[in-house]
């Protein structure tokens, strides 16, 4: 078990961990019953927080960041000589907790996307685990919900029986979320982004030796370039510029953001 403390990255603090540290600490935080925030954060959840002040303050108010893409955890070792041998990637972060719960018997609740993914999720992990506990799946309205609205969503997850949340509404909406979220709920809140549409068969994965190469956002990019051209094709550049300046010195960000004026409740 792996975790070096958390680590900035362009003002971002990434936590320098394996799978099995951030498994555990979470599993953990599920069984005290207390809540606990996970974000898996790849290039784009990083300069989410470097653009936005605000999201760099939800951010940094995370119990963990997880190093989501290749990039990031390269950036560990060049940035903080954090010798990671692998990412921690949310479908498989997901997969690994999923595990867990299963052996602990911890119920377990996903928010997030539309009904027909989650139907076939649910398929896929009972395959996958057939005692794991799923106490509840509920779509996304895709839009802000009413302060009745998310006192209703809280009552649902809290009346579930569920020991830990699994949020997937795409970053940064499942971040605001989360942090939103994170004082009503006494249970682990874990944004994992598209993993539930990866893992019920939905999104396609790009092959092993692309994910390994850091080559992901390319076969993302070729499958929806309409959507994800701006996030690969300008963002992914000046993160590359930003890590290199900070490298060399000539950058030195701030982990200080700005707390949110208000929460925009959004499910």
């Amino acid at each position: 078990m792996v975790w070096h403390g958390k680590k900035n990255i362009l003002g971002i603090l990434v936590d320098a961990l394996d799978y099995e540290a951030a498994v555990e600490r979470t599993t953990q935080a599920a069984k005290d019953h207390r809540h606990f925030t996970v974000a898996t954060a790849a290039v784009h959840g990083v300069m989410e927080g470097v653009l936005s002040r605000e999201q760099k303050f939800r951010l940094n108010h995370f119990d963990l960041v997880t190093p989501d893409g290749q990039p990031v955890r390269w950036a560990l070792r060049i940035l903080h000589g954090a010798k990671l041998i692998d990412r921690v990637y949310g479908p498989n972060l997901t997969l690994r907790l999923c595990a867990r719960a299963e052996r602990e018997d911890l119920a377990v609740y996903f928010y997030g996307n539309k009904s027909e993914v989650l139907s076939a999720l649910q398929i896929s992990l009972k395959k996958r685990f057939p005692s794991l506990r799923i106490a509840g799946m509920e779509p996304s309205k895709f839009r802000g919900l009413s302060q009745e609205e998310r006192d209703r969503v809280v009552q649902r997850i809290r009346e579930s029986g569920a020991s830990l949340v699994f949020v997937g509404l795409g970053c940064p909406l499942q971040d605001v979320w989360t942090y939103e979220y994170r004082e009503f709920l006494s249970m682990p809140v874990v944004a994992v982004g598209g993993a539930f549409g990866v893992l019920a068969g939905k999104v396609p994965q790009a092959p092993v030796w692309m994910q390994n190469r850091g080559l992901e956002w390319l076969f993302r990019l070729c499958s929806e370039p309409r959507r994800l051209w701006r996030r690969y094709l300008l963002l992914s550049p000046i993160y590359a510029v930003l890590v290199g300046l900070q490298a060399l010195h000539l950058y030195h960000p701030t982990t200080e953001g700005r707390r949110p004026a208000r929460e925009l409740s959004y499910g």
